[in-house]
């Protein structure tokens, strides 16, 4: 194998089995023709596997079954970065994911910055969808998936249920990430976004409260 394959090799292991990754990622190994080449020898080799145009994955393994087909968000996140796009969940992805709605989606969703389109990784179908909603650079999948379940619900059915139960499900840094990004909101999402904060905020004050009152020390 060539120097570059080898270095190839060696971020993949490092990566570890399951990761799927584009041509892109390996640029700093050298020209992108050199990069095709080593990448190309290498699934020929069965080292990798060719998943797609211009996707490879390292994939797990199964003592019976083999190799294992690659994990959707995976994909997504591949296809992502090689169009240097943003990624979040779906809003049903998130509504589900967040304990909000009990409905698991048929096909693997995503929300992106880019163009909305479909690709077939070993046989997966991922959607990744245009987001009208913002998808926050330097947000956690969590308060990226609050943006597209408020973005899915509109100002007008955010109501005080919405706000108890999106709160209790973000932590203190996800929260940041959501203050943070008020600007690229439109301004009612920032606005339920201080109603969130507000919210956890008076809840923490009040389990603390709780446990230096009278009665508890007493």
């Amino acid at each position: 194998m060539s120097a570059v394959a080898d270095k190839i090799m060696k971020r993949v292991r490092a990566k570890g089995r399951g990761w799927v990754f584009t041509p892109k990622l390996f640029i700093d190994f050298g020209t992108r023709s050199s990069v095709d080449m080593a990448l190309s020898r290498l699934a020929q080799a069965s080292q990798i596997r060719r998943i797609g145009r211009g996707l490879y994955d390292y994939p797990q393994l199964h003592d019976k079954l083999g190799a294992l087909a690659p994990d959707a968000e995976m994909i997504a996140q591949a296809v992502s970065a090689q169009s240097g796009d943003r990624l979040a969940p779906s809003a049903a992805s998130a509504a589900s994911g967040l304990g909000l709605s009990t409905q698991v989606p048929a096909k693997p969703s995503y929300a992106t910055t880019g163009r909305t389109r479909v690709r077939i990784a070993a046989g997966r179908s991922v959607t990744l969808k245009h987001s009208r909603a913002p998808v926050l650079g330097h947000a956690s999948q969590t308060a990226n998936g609050v943006v597209q379940v408020l973005a899915s619900l509109g100002r007008n059915k955010v109501d005080a249920d919405a706000i108890v139960n999106l709160s209790a499900r973000l932590d203190d840094k996800d929260l940041a990430a959501l203050l943070k990004g008020r600007p690229v909101m439109p301004g009612w999402m920032g606005d339920v976004v201080l109603r969130l904060n507000a919210h956890r905020r008076g809840a923490i004050g009040a389990v603390r409260g709780g446990k230096n009152s009278p009665e508890r020390l007493s």
